[in-house]
């Protein structure tokens, strides 16, 4: 007879979130997760490396991420104590990734400066268009205050592109987002590089993703 394989909660997180009352699930990680595994394999370092994550939201893509890439010391936060506690539920029941996803921290992008020490890369996945323009400033400030030298800011999502849609999903989903909140939307790609510029950072790559997303990276340069 067999041995039984062990459980995997991240091999089907819908069935584990729906097998765990209270559990959050976020089911955009689930389709997203292997594509932005692959595009940060080719981006962070290859040595051992931290990356902080700012708006976590479930935690599964901190898992997840830290699964794919065992390099990596994966820092996730969220702005409330619910959301930090809905992070340490996954935690739990992924304890063999507890070692390099850590606790999370509390941090809200617009609150500077954030705690903690220097990291090597900062990632936000689906932030920029689901929170005011205030939060994008944020994340890049923010950024610039906790990457050290060469440091990425990672910032994926849906954007606008010379203030056009590539694609009608995308406008359609812009316009949804805006009747829900008028501080919502997708934001242009180009006045998001302008900001990460005036912080003092380089744009390093721009990352086509399926579904029309972007992973777009930013560096801090390193001294001359």
């Amino acid at each position: 007879m067999s041995a039984r394989m062990p459980w995997d909660p991240l091999a089907d997180p819908a069935a584990t979130a729906a097998s765990h009352p209270g559990l959050r699930h976020a089911p955009a990680t689930a389709r997203n997760r292997r594509p932005i595994a692959d595009a940060l394999a080719g981006l962070l370092p290859k040595d051992a490396c931290t990356v902080l994550e700012i708006a976590s939201g479930s935690g599964e893509h901190a898992l997840w991420m830290a699964r794919a890439l065992p390099h990596v010391t994966w820092i996730p936060s969220e702005t409330t104590a619910e959301g930090l506690a809905g992070i340490e539920a996954w935690r739990a029941l992924c304890p063999e990734l507890c070692g390099r996803v850590l606790p999370p921290v509390l941090i809200d992008a617009r609150r500077l400066p954030w705690p903690g020490h220097p990291v090597d890369a900062v990632f936000a996945a689906n932030l920029t268009h689901i929170a005011s323009w205030s939060a994008t400033l944020g994340l890049i400030e923010g950024a610039a205050g906790r990457l050290g030298e060469n440091g990425l800011l990672l910032v994926y999502g849906p954007f606008k592109e010379n203030g056009t849609f590539n694609g009608a999903g995308n406008a359609a989903f812009d316009a949804d987002l805006r009747m829900r909140n008028h501080d919502w939307g997708l934001r242009d790609r180009e006045t998001l590089t302008a900001a990460a510029i005036a912080q003092g950072f380089e744009v390093a790559d721009a990352v086509s993703m399926p579904a029309n997303n972007l992973l777009l990276a930013y560096r801090r340069p390193g001294s001359c």
